[in-house]
């Protein structure tokens, strides 16, 4: 199964199971407010719309939910988020170029008993936001990452913010059930499109080139 509801993760949470998921990799909100344009060349048009979602953190009730329902959790953004001390923290290192003005990389917070391990997966976004959906945008190669370090075969893998859909395009390939929410019709629509576009060129082109073009992002 690869599912995606447009609907709050909230409601659906509340009639979730304990431990329905094996695993939970989410990327909620930073509370940050967030450059939604950032990496932007000079001159270049606005590629998101301002939007209002990264004001604040989720609240303890989220958090509840999430740990009541999934045995493990990434939580990308863990830095920002009150959450229980652990040694499995997951390093993302985005081989930033000298003078730009993005982190070399981004935390995950995890709850597996591990020392601290660093991804290095490459970010195309500092050119600017061509080819991009979502402003916070992750590559599919990263989440084939922690899907390959963190999953075992048969986990069902629960994703509460969607968002650009990177996450359901690396359980599709990797043979993971996924289930994911998404508040945000816009960014909904969106992933869905990216999504089916995939498929598509899983069916015309095969699974072999489709994983040489991922690993590229």
């Amino acid at each position: 199964m690869n599912k995606v509801y447009l609907m709050d993760c909230m409601e659906y949470l509340k009639d979730c199971k304990d431990n329905q998921f094996q695993l939970s990799i989410v990327d909620p909100p930073y509370g940050i407010d967030i450059n939604m344009n950032m990496g932007r060349k000079k001159g270049q048009p606005k590629a998101h719309d301002k939007k209002e979602w990264d004001k604040s953190i989720p609240d303890e009730k989220y958090f509840n939910e999430l740990f009541r329902t999934s045995e493990h959790q990434i939580i990308w953004g863990g830095n920002y988020f009150p959450l229980p001390l652990v040694r499995g923290w997951i390093f993302w290192d985005k081989n930033v170029p000298t003078g730009v003005s993005f982190a070399d990389g981004e935390l995950a917070w995890s709850n597996f008993d591990t020392v601290l391990r660093k991804c290095f997966i490459p970010y195309s976004g500092f050119q600017g936001s061509e080819g991009k959906i979502h402003p916070t945008q992750k590559p599919v190669a990263l989440y084939k990452w922690l899907l390959k370090n963190y999953a075992k075969p048969g986990d069902k893998i629960l994703d509460t913010h969607i968002g650009s859909g990177s996450i359901r395009i690396a359980c599709y390939d990797m043979g993971f059930d996924l289930t994911g929410c998404e508040l945000d019709e816009s960014y909904f629509i969106a992933q869905e499109a990216r999504f089916q576009n995939h498929i598509s060129q899983a069916d015309l082109f095969g699974v072999d080139e489709i994983q040489e073009l991922i690993f590229k992002e």
